[in-house]
């Protein structure tokens, strides 16, 4: 006799789909667990727990759901690039912009972008939103491949790290303001933002105030 009920992977599957819908429109702090367990017809108050033991391991399955697909673009970009044998900045902005902004149209990629946006700007995330230190992961490849294009002072001052924030803080922007028919004029957009912060000059009054930084902390750390 058939189950009346969804099996286990279709209520894991439905919890997810419910967090990327809800945290597409409110962002992660905006939805309760409890919201999220309803708005996927769990019976059972308690499913979501029992699928993914607490919030953060929700994210973590939320982010998982989309990571192959990221990863697969991304990766595909930066060989391009290798063979081309002609890195610039723009292109590396386009290996970092694409791979997201194609998650925009993706079932459940509005939610996903959200997510990752939400982790990324807050001091301290509840799921790292990068494997910045994972060799094979492709943010950490991109990370590489830009180092040598950019200046010292720069790369000091962790400027592929704040591209990768801006560039996901845009995207979920955009997923609550779908403007127009299409996203290629804001995409594109967006690389040549992503390649003019990646690009532009340290200035004098920056490097002076970094330098008085780095003082400070050498002199509070003897």
């Amino acid at each position: 006799m058939a189950s009346s009920g969804p099996t286990s992977s279709s209520a894991r599957e439905q919890l997810v789909a419910a967090a990327e819908e809800l945290y597409a429109a409110r962002g992660i702090d905006g939805v309760s667990l409890r919201e999220i367990n309803a708005a996927a017809g769990a019976r059972n108050a308690s499913a979501l727990q029992y699928h993914f033991g607490d919030r953060a391991g929700l994210l973590r399955a939320v982010l998982a759901k989309h990571r192959a697909g990221v990863e697969a673009r991304r990766h595909a970009l930066l060989d391009a690039v290798e063979a081309d044998g002609d890195a610039d900045l723009r292109a590396l902005a386009a290996a970092l912009v694409l791979p997201l902004a194609a998650e925009l149209d993706e079932p459940g990629g509005p939610g996903y972008l959200q997510v990752l946006s939400d982790l990324a700007n807050r001091p301290h995330p509840a799921v790292d939103p990068a494997s910045l230190d994972d060799p094979i992961d492709s943010t950490y490849r991109w990370r590489a491949a830009v180092e040598p294009l950019l200046s010292t002072d720069a790369v000091v001052l962790h400027r592929r790290f704040v591209a990768i924030r801006f560039t996901l803080a845009e995207l979920a922007r955009r997923t609550r303001d779908r403007r127009g028919t299409t996203d290629a004029v804001f995409v594109s957009d967006l690389v040549d933002l992503v390649t003019g912060l990646l690009s532009a000059p340290v200035s004098t009054e920056t490097k002076a105030a970094a330098d008085a930084r780095r003082r400070a902390r050498s002199a509070a750390g003897d």
